[in-house]
């Protein structure tokens, strides 16, 4: 998987200057998944590692897969293409009109749904997300996603909290090795991702961030 990411060019590195994440953090690095859903061959080893990934932690199939706004809408319809499930998606907040929605498809209550997402830094937007689905009538307690920081223990507090687990196919950690291997990223600039990676929030304070 990290290979993939790195070959379609959906990594990029830039410590002078960093990028501005949804969460407010500042990070030298940004993984720009929404690329792969444009390279075919890509994105169906990726489904099938996703695929396989649910298989291996989930004895039971789930009911369900929906996909959080918007990153996480196409790879749980092409997730629920290639399991024969019923998809969902689910919004950031309730539209707040019609019938004020925050879960859009069929709505089981008591089924079992996984949350399906692209990427998780420190797990904080997926929260939103498992509410919107429990409140919907759905019991959710995992999240599957393509990427992930590697910040276990800020999932346990976030997430394991709430009695949802996180599963990631390839982290940051896998992915700056294999940049720094085969030479895609000087090892400047994989020094200085593996210091970000150790304390995010240190490194994103220091240099304007949250």
């Amino acid at each position: 998987m990290a290979e993939i990411l790195l070959n379609i060019d959906a990594v990029s590195c830039r410590p002078s200057n960093p990028y501005t994440l949804t969460s407010g953090t500042k990070s030298p690095v940004y993984i720009d998944c929404r690329r792969l859903i444009s390279f075919v061959r890509e994105r169906e080893e990726a489904v099938a590692m996703l695929r396989n990934l649910i298989e291996e932690h989930m004895p039971v199939k789930p009911q369900y897969i929906a996909g959080g706004e918007t990153a996480g809408i196409p790879f749980a319809a092409f997730l629920a293409w290639e399991m024969a499930l019923p998809m969902l998606y689910v919004r950031k907040q309730a539209k707040g009109f019609g019938k004020n929605a925050q879960v859009e498809g069929r709505v089981e209550e008591g089924a079992t749904a996984i949350l399906v997402e692209d990427l998780i830094f420190d797990g904080g937007s997926k929260v939103n997300f498992i509410n919107g689905l429990r409140y919907a009538g759905f019991r959710v307690n995992h999240v599957f996603t393509l990427v992930s920081y590697g910040l276990t223990e800020e999932y346990e507090r976030t997430l394991g909290s709430m009695d949802v687990k996180v599963h990631w196919v390839t982290d940051w950690p896998v992915i700056v090795d294999v940049a720094e291997r085969t030479g895609r990223f000087p090892p400047d600039h994989a020094r200085i991702i593996k210091e970000f990676l150790r304390d995010p929030h240190s490194w994103s304070q220091a240099r304007g961030g949250k």
